[in-house]
């Protein structure tokens, strides 16, 4: 795939060269209107280097987007017993995820506006590494908890900005694209679930160096961002795609939604029900995925699976989303409805969560896999918020929204199965709540997946 981009990129600049030539001072006569610092070159001359560079960035910032969290999931019983944690308190550990995500996911665009959305990628990438190097050594539960909160603010605003990204940089292959980074959210997911217990068995079998070691896939993750720290706009469609002109003036007036829509008013997204229905259908996705993310590996081994065998039943439900986040975003941008999508994950997630209730140990890894289909109602979700708005600032506006309101109504969901774990001494309330958890999210998921988008809808 990153060869074929690369070709494309090839072919697409011989035209630009051409373009460029044909009219030197084009670009020269725009830039007065466009930018107010003239002695920034703007835009960047960008090659096929340049986009590799950035695909890369993107690649890996989606790896590091989820193994703070599996890597905690996998090691959950070995933490609860060093910092002396209660089961309550641990459900509130696996609620820190989304209730960041909710917190921090929010003040993403407007970071991106001040500084630009690579500055703010990088800077999250960084945040992510020093927070996973800091927490297993923080000494107790509240260091323990303020350091991996600082990993995930990282993670919350690199969230809400990679569906940014995509549509402002690579507007004509929203579809590959987003299934290229899902695909490698996934990825990373899965190899921190399957490798945390063999990696800290290899280092000695302390718990602190098993959790502390991912840091460093979040260091090589700051690396090619730091070349777009400066871009503060996307590339011109002519640099990138060899299109006229008018298109590469809608690309560079994206990154500044208040210029753009001077003399009208702000889209009211609070007023677009496919906003609320995306935004509902991504907090229950998120409530399911986290929970299984931070419990699933337990539940196993309360069933008598060992520690190493649970971690890689967690790594086979995370690692479903490795082929199915490329496929389902493909497939569900030629759909004039995503409600069909929707309706298979959550039938296969109800299958999971019945194994899980009456043999958990019995058809493990059956129940692994059905999860993990289900799971990847989180790429769908994200396709979606490039689908349901037309312009770079709506698709801003519905990330956001979408994914600060939907973290929010996750955050219970964790904590609630920490304390019926806990209260009832078993797993059976825990999965029965999310087996009813999954009810609501395929009726919303339906009406998300309807074809409309938030700018009809809420007006400007």
């Amino acid at each position: 795939m990153m060869g074929l981009m690369a070709s494309e990129e090839t072919r697409t600049l011989k035209s630009t060269t051409a373009v460029s030539s044909a009219a030197p001072n084009a670009r020269e006569a725009e830039e007065p209107g466009e930018r107010a610092v003239p002695e920034k070159p703007s835009p960047r001359v960008w090659t096929a280097w340049t986009t590799r560079l950035l695909v890369l960035g993107i690649v890996l910032a989606a790896l590091n987007l989820r193994p703070a969290i599996t890597s905690l999931g996998a090691l959950l019983e070995e933490v609860r017993d060093g910092l002396g944690m209660s089961g309550s308190v641990a459900g509130l550990l696996t609620s820190v995820p989304p209730l960041c995500f909710a917190v921090f996911g929010v003040t993403a665009p407007r970071l991106a506006r001040r500084f630009g959305p690579g500055a703010v990628v990088c800077a999250g990438m960084a945040a992510i590494a020093a927070g996973l190097l800091i927490r297993p050594y923080a000494g107790g539960t509240p260091g323990f908890l303020a350091a991996s909160a600082l990993a995930l603010m990282g993670i919350a605003v690199s969230n809400v900005l990679m569906p940014v990204i995509v549509k402002r940089w690579f507007p004509d292959r929203v579809g590959s694209m987003t299934g290229l980074y899902s695909m490698a959210l996934a990825f990373g997911t899965s190899i921190a679930a399957a490798a945390t217990v063999p990696l800290t068995d290899a280092l000695g079998g302390d718990w602190q160096p098993g959790l502390a070691v991912w840091a460093v896939l979040a260091v090589a993750a700051v690396l090619p961002w730091l070349a777009f720290v400066r871009d503060r706009e996307a590339p011109t469609a002519q640099n990138t795609h060899g299109r006229d002109a008018e298109p590469a003036r809608e690309g560079r007036s994206e990154p500044r939604p208040e210029p753009q829509a001077a003399g009208q008013p702000a889209l009211r997204i609070t007023r677009s029900r496919t906003a609320w229905a995306l935004a509902v259908f991504f907090g229950l996705q998120a409530t399911a995925a986290y929970i299984t993310m931070g419990w699933m590996a337990q539940i196993f081994r309360d069933a008598g699976v060992s520690a190493g065998t649970a971690g890689l039943l967690l790594a086979v439900t995370m690692v479903m989303g490795v082929p199915l986040a490329f496929v389902i975003p493909r497939v569900a941008t030629r759909l004039p409805s995503q409600g069909p999508i929707v309706l298979v994950l959550g039938v296969c997630g109800l299958a999971g969560y019945a194994g899980l209730y009456f043999a958990p140990a019995g058809g493990a890894w059956a129940w692994a896999v059905l999860l993990g289909v289900s799971n990847c109602a989180f790429p769908l979700a994200l396709t979606m918020v490039g689908m349901r708005a037309r312009t770079g600032t709506g698709v801003a506006q519905l990330s956001a929204f979408a994914q600060s309101t939907g973290y929010l109504i996750s955050i219970p969901g964790p904590l609630l199965v920490g304390v019926l774990y806990q209260h009832s001494g078993g797993w059976g309330l825990p999965i029965a709540l999310m087996t009813a958890l999954m009810v609501p999210q395929m009726a919303v998921g339906v009406l998300a997946g309807r074809d409309r988008t938030v700018e009809d809808e809420a007006g400007r």
